[in-house]
């Protein structure tokens, strides 16, 4: 059985991005990239994508980036949640977002991961199973930017079987872009209870799917993205759209 298509996105705006900004820069999720904010070019994409509800996870320097995003009055239906433990791992942020959400499907993506629209509708038609998750995938491996730093998928039949930045093996590089139902956030809670320190990375949720094989893969073939975490990250972004 599958679950119902997304009606909203999730975009996480809450760490620290200390690899591109500084204190005397705006924060990374409000750096452009050829005129245009990061985090307003990911809400531009999933507007023309028919997504117009979007629930803004921030935590590191939060009231510019809320007050940024405001500025620029986009068109989307805009909520904001913050992650007060921002400077632990992602899948805290991830979690922030429950209440907001509720019961309803919804993608997720990272503010400073940018893409084309065409990717969105993509996953969009991919079936999201009950309980599960479908990650955006790509396989061209020989055309990924600093594909040290990018977190690495094994696949197989359609199914993620491992997720992480050091994985020795693997067929396709995560691009931060997923479909998913509430059942992620019970798989992250579940794994942050298992910790002292209740921390736990959206990783660790999707590995959880990954072991009850409801964590499936979409191909994103020729689409592009790019996710902007360093200066050359940012050239190279810049010169991809």
């Amino acid at each position: 059985m599958n679950a119902e298509k997304p009606t909203l996105v999730v975009i996480i705006a809450a760490g620290i991005g200390s690899r591109l900004t500084s204190a005397d820069t705006l924060p990374k999720p409000l750096m452009q990239v050829n005129g245009r904010a990061l985090i307003l070019r990911v809400l531009d994409r999933f507007y023309e994508a028919g997504i117009k509800d979007a629930v803004i996870v921030t935590g590191h320097r939060a009231d510019e980036i809320e007050q940024g995003v405001r500025a620029d009055n986009p068109r989307n239906h805009v909520q904001f949640v913050r992650n007060p433990r921002y400077t632990l791992s992602n899948g805290l942020s991830v979690l922030a977002a429950r209440q907001a959400v509720g019961q309803r499907s919804f993608f997720l993506s990272m503010a400073d991961h940018i893409f084309e629209s065409s990717l969105i509708a993509g996953l969009k038609e991919a079936p999201l199973p009950a309980d599960g998750l479908v990650l955006a995938v790509d396989r061209k491996l020989d055309a990924i930017y600093d594909e040290d730093d990018a977190t690495k998928v094994k696949t197989q039949n359609g199914r993620i079987m491992e997720i992480h930045k050091e994985l020795p093996e693997f067929d396709a590089v995560d691009t931060g872009l997923f479909s998913c139902t509430p059942a992620l956030f019970d798989r992250i809670e579940a794994a942050a209870n298992t910790r002292d320190d209740g921390d736990c990375s959206l990783s660790d949720g999707v590995k959880a799917m990954s072991l009850q094989g409801t964590a499936l893969v979409h191909d994103i073939k020729d689409g592009k993205w790019q996710d902007v975490d360093t200066p050359g990250a940012v050239e190279h972004a810049a010169k991809l759209f």
